[in-house]
């Protein structure tokens, strides 16, 4: 039975992308993404919660997050979670779940007057450009919803 992995967050950077390039020259961008809800409680008190998210971005997606984000800057995300597994230094197991992302879209005006990045950028990943360094498995399923 097949399954559907789609993750879609808007939300704001807590820090400036953090950009490497692998031996292989693909480059990857990691993002650290804070998405709040916010509600009032039944004694009436405004409850605001805030959940961060750890996003990778590859390749052009890298290069777009490396050129046009910085901390604070408003971005909406669409991708697929995954979980990453390892060993730490003591030999203990260790995961990490993160959002793949697959689409980044800039939202809002600038946030430097003098800064000449577009106000908004919509930027699909390249489905023929996947290489083996690139976690996702098979990404070339591009369904219409």
């Amino acid at each position: 039975m097949a399954g559907v992995n789609k993750v879609i967050i808007l939300g704001n950077l807590g820090i400036d992308p953090e950009v490497r390039t692998l031996e292989s020259g693909a480059k990857l961008a990691r993002l650290r993404i804070a998405t709040s809800e916010s509600y009032t409680n039944r004694e009436g008190q405004r409850v605001e919660n805030t959940e961060w998210h750890s996003v990778t971005v590859w390749r052009q997606l890298a290069d777009i997050a490396e050129k046009y984000l910085s901390k604070g800057r408003q971005v909406y995300i669409e991708g697929k979670l995954q979980t990453r597994s390892w060993k730490d230094p003591e030999g203990n197991d260790r995961y990490a779940t993160e959002i793949v992302g697959e689409r980044l879209q800039l939202i809002g005006g600038r946030p430097d007057p003098n800064d000449s990045q577009p106000s908004s950028q919509t930027a699909p990943s390249s489905q023929q450009n996947q290489s083996s360094d690139s976690p996702s498995d098979d990404a070339s399923d591009d369904l219409p919803f």
